[in-house]
């Protein structure tokens, strides 16, 4: 599944070293000359590269990785990590919104429901699912699977993946805000154990408003912020160009949402990331998930119940200290 018509910036120098090791491999075929040498020397040379580029990504770079246009949605994980998916649409109030998608599915054998934020491949696609940005039948959605989920004692999983909600006329009309604070307050209080995993970009609420889960993780090469770094660019800086000094000023890399209590861990992605081995993200994803399952379920309902409770609202909590004691 790897990608080589799309290159980030920062990835340029490999897309060099690959072009000349795709040269010597015709030369060889077209001349019968033998440049074994060459060619090792330049794959040893690409893989180190490899390895100093992606082993220090900045926050910027992150993001733009998890906004590559071939990186895995969740309808992608799903495909892989689960059978028997069966999708169910509306929020039986308004509207079907395909910017979430959702179901029940079986997770080597063990019934789940699957909730995630669908961005499109292409135009046409996007504008189906709205670029990943849920209206507010969205959410009421999400949360009428939610409530079927508890009905029937299935764990829920949620994919989060959105820039953030939609912020149109219509959205707002129809109480968009209402509808994420609706969820934040009802998840909360949901009696079955709920995991959270940001596979791409956490905007603002707009992530929240499925991300209020007992296990909350996240993929290394993703972001889970209050605003994009563009939003907080133009506000702080008054320029969108910006954004790369405003990545790092939010924070919002995985270690350090981990060092700050907001996700529990972060999963590792193949080297480049997701986009290039679907498969093998998400193997990692659905170990995961499994393990978090596994201790989840051996938890009475209060207290699971008490831990998410107490989760949340230690999240941002801190302590001035005197300069002068």
């Amino acid at each position: 599944m790897e990608d080589n018509t799309y290159t980030l910036e920062f990835e340029k120098p490999l897309r060099e070293l690959q072009k000349q090791l795709i040269a010597l491999h015709k030369a060889s075929e077209d001349s019968k000359v033998d440049v074994g040498e060459e060619i090792q020397a330049i794959e040893s040379k690409l893989e180190q590269l490899k390895s100093n580029i992606y082993t220090d990504l900045t926050p910027w770079q992150r993001v733009q990785l998890c906004r590559h246009p071939k990186r895995p949605y969740p309808l992608d994980y799903i495909e892989r990590m689960t059978t028997d998916f069966e999708e169910l649409h509306g929020d039986r109030r308004f509207m079907e919104d395909s910017a979430i998608v959702g179901g029940t599915a079986l997770l080597d054998g063990q019934p789940v429901m699957i909730i995630g934020q669908q961005k499109g491949r292409n135009t046409k696609e996007n504008l189906k699912r709205n670029f990943g940005c849920p209206n507010p039948e969205g959410y009421r959605k999400a949360l009428r699977l939610m409530q079927m989920a508890e009905k029937f004692s299935m764990p829920i999983i949620t994919l989060v993946d959105t820039p953030g909600a939609y912020p149109g006329i219509g959205a707002e009309e129809r109480h968009v805000a209402e509808a994420i604070a609706v969820n934040i307050r009802d998840m909360s209080a949901l009696t079955v154990p709920i995991i959270s995993i940001v596979i791409g970009e956490g905007g603002s609420g707009g992530a929240l408003g499925i991300a209020v889960a007992d296990v909350v993780m996240i993929l290394e090469n993703s972001y889970y912020s209050v605003i994009s770094p563009e939003g907080c660019a133009a506000i702080l800086w008054k320029d969108r160009a910006a954004a790369p000094k405003a990545a790092e000023a939010l924070k919002f890399s995985p270690k350090d949402l981990k060092g700050f209590g907001v996700v529990d861990s972060i999963i590792s992605e193949p080297a480049g990331g997701a986009h290039r081995d679907y498969d093998f993200a998400a193997k990692n994803l659905k170990k995961e998930i499994k393990a978090a399952l596994s201790k989840l379920e051996k938890l009475s309902t209060n207290k699971l119940l008490d831990k998410r409770y107490a989760k949340f609202r230690n999240m941002g909590v801190f302590e001035e200290l005197d300069a002068t004691s």
